[in-house]
This record gives C-alpha cells, structure tokens and sequence, in this order.
C-alpha cells in the first residue's frame, strides 16, 4: 500500500480493497468465528504456527531486498501497475497472511466478546478505525514521495519492515498467543 500510495497508483481501490477485506475479517470474528477455535482445537495452533512461518519468510524477503538495495521510487505516471495485478497482490498479501487472520479474527473477535450485547458496536468501531488507517496511509504516502526516491530510503525501510516481521513471528513463537 506504501508503494501504491507513494506512486499514486490505484490508491482508492486499493485502500478500500485493504479496508473491506479487514472489516469482512473483523466482523467475522466478532461474529463467533472465535467459536470455530474452539470446535476444531487445532485451528489455533495451526494458524499461529502459519503466522510465524508467513512472516518469517516475508521478514527474509524484506532483509534480502535491504541487502541488495537498487529499489527507488519510479515517479507517479511512469510504468504504472496495472490494476487487477496490484488488487491481487493486496488480496493475497491479506487472506493468506495466517497472522492476519489471529489479530482480526481471533484477537479482534475475542476482545469483543467481552462486550457482550455491545460487541457488534465494538466491531463496526474496529472496522471503521481500520478504514481510516487505510486511507491515511494510501493518501498520506504521497508526503513520503520525495524521501522514498532516493534506494537508500527503501534499504532502510525494507530493514525495519524486516525486523519488525521477525519480531512479530518471534512474539507468536514464544508465547504471544
């Protein structure tokens, strides 16, 4: 999303593709979907353990673009995406991301459980938080546009999304869940 919003790519689409698909997740789980994990025990586990994997492959992936460096912003207009190949990135990058699933679904849907007859308010609040992080950062991207063209800008990035990846996969490794 970074990238599309730097490049002014698709922004809209993809920002309100990011937000319904974590709203669809949300609302799942505030929906009971929590109740799944406990009809099918590994599914928990099996979700944590798909986290860690997913990210820890897509931290190394981060560290090894870091590595070799060479990445810069190609300005707005020039070599532009095409839009089904952008929104199917995001899709995957969404619904196939196992750690995705334990923060809106499991974790989301069990916070608000305790809310009780007030849940499905609690949810539709999470979902609307979630729109606005989306869109602020698809249209803010744009004011990073000029630190972004420089490669040695995307080094550092790709390093601390790498990081920050690893650090989550350790904390869902070592007892986050």
């Amino acid at each position: 999303m970074l990238r599309q919003g730097i490049r002014r790519e698709h922004v809209f689409a993809v920002c309100l593709t990011c937000a319904l698909s974590d709203a669809v997740l949300i609302l799942g789980g505030v929906g009971g979907i929590g109740a799944a994990t406990g009809a099918a025990p590994w599914l928990l586990p099996a979700l944590r353990w798909g986290g860690v994997a997913f990210l820890t492959v897509y931290g190394a992936r981060a560290f090894r673009a870091a590595w070799r460096g060479g990445a810069a912003m190609v300005p707005a207009g020039q070599g532009a995406a095409r839009l089904w190949p952008v929104l199917a990135t995001c899709l995957a990058l969404t619904w196939l991301n196992p750690h995705v699933w334990l923060d809106t679904v499991v974790l989301v849907g069990g916070i608000a459980a305790q809310f009780a007859d007030l849940k499905w308010v609690f949810g539709a609040g999470a979902a609307l938080a979630s729109l606005v992080f989306f869109f602020a950062l698809g249209y803010g991207a744009r004011l990073l546009a000029p630190v972004f063209a420089r490669p040695a800008a995307w080094r550092v990035l790709d390093a601390l999304v790498g990081c920050l990846l690893w650090a989550i996969a350790a904390s869902l490794a070592f007892g986050a869940l």
